[in-house]
């Protein structure tokens, strides 16, 4: 039996490590890639090689089509197929409207959306050859319902929404399935710098009352990635503890 290659991008923190350490197992070949955080990244390594399973490290900016483009070679040279994609990295300049430069917008811009379209597009065609393949995109509540000060985000996460719908069309009669997962507020590094009362408001409109865990959303994308799902394609699924309602 095959073990199956997946590519996690934005692996070394937050929801992207949590999926890294749900994915990891005996039957899996994990790449972790990664942008700045190279520290985070080969502790995360070192720990899931220490149970067994093979890891690699990639790193690349995401902002810059020429790294890209060396992500899914990389993996078929070595393997000759990739059956998982997990787009999680992303990032965030926010900003009211009026303050947002076109800098501002096109940063988040290149990461959120055209990297994870490069990476969709170029995975597209191994798949289509092994008439199999898993797309998972990690949108986020901010495109589903929108977020004052974080139009450039929004616009990021609503478009991998649309993209995953689109690409499940394009991809479905082969067996390959594309969905999006959209997290509400998850306890990550990015909500512990929120002051303390704008985290109590967020929590009173949060019918669960409290932040998720990045494990719940690992839960889901492990889900997705089993076939166990393999008759789930292009949807958009909430772990939001109810705040997408």
């Amino acid at each position: 039996m095959n073990k199956q290659v997946i590519l996690i991008t934005g692996a070394s923190r937050g929801i992207g490590r949590a999926i890294a350490k749900k994915l990891a197992s005996p039957e899996s070949i994990l790449y972790l890639h990664y942008g700045r955080s190279a520290e985070s990244a080969e502790k995360l390594q070192k720990e899931l090689a220490a149970s067994g399973v093979e890891t690699h490290l990639l790193q690349a900016d995401l902002a810059k089509a020429e790294e890209i483009a060396k992500l899914i070679p990389t993996i078929l040279e070595a393997h000759g197929r990739i059956d998982v994609l997990v787009n999680n990295a992303g990032v965030t300049v926010d900003k009211l409207l009026m303050r947002m430069s076109d800098e501002d917008y096109e940063e988040v811009y290149r990461v959120n959306q055209l990297a994870a379209f490069r990476l969709m597009r170029d995975v597209a065609r191994p798949m289509l050859k092994q008439r199999s393949g898993k797309i998972i995109n990690i949108s986020s509540i901010v495109g589903l319902k929108g977020n004052a000060g974080q139009l450039n985000y929004a616009a990021t996460k609503a478009a991998l929404i649309g993209m995953t719908k689109s690409m499940a069309l394009e991809l479905g009669s082969r067996g390959i399935t594309v969905n999006a997962v959209a997290p509400g507020f998850i306890e990550t590094e990015m909500t512990a710098v929120l002051p303390a009362e704008i985290q109590e408001k967020i929590r009173e409109e949060i019918p669960l009352g409290r932040f998720g865990k990045v494990e719940e959303v690992a839960n889901l994308v492990a889900f997705l990635a089993s076939p166990a799902a393999d008759y789930i394609t292009a949807q958009t699924i909430s772990v939001d503890g109810g705040l997408n309602r």
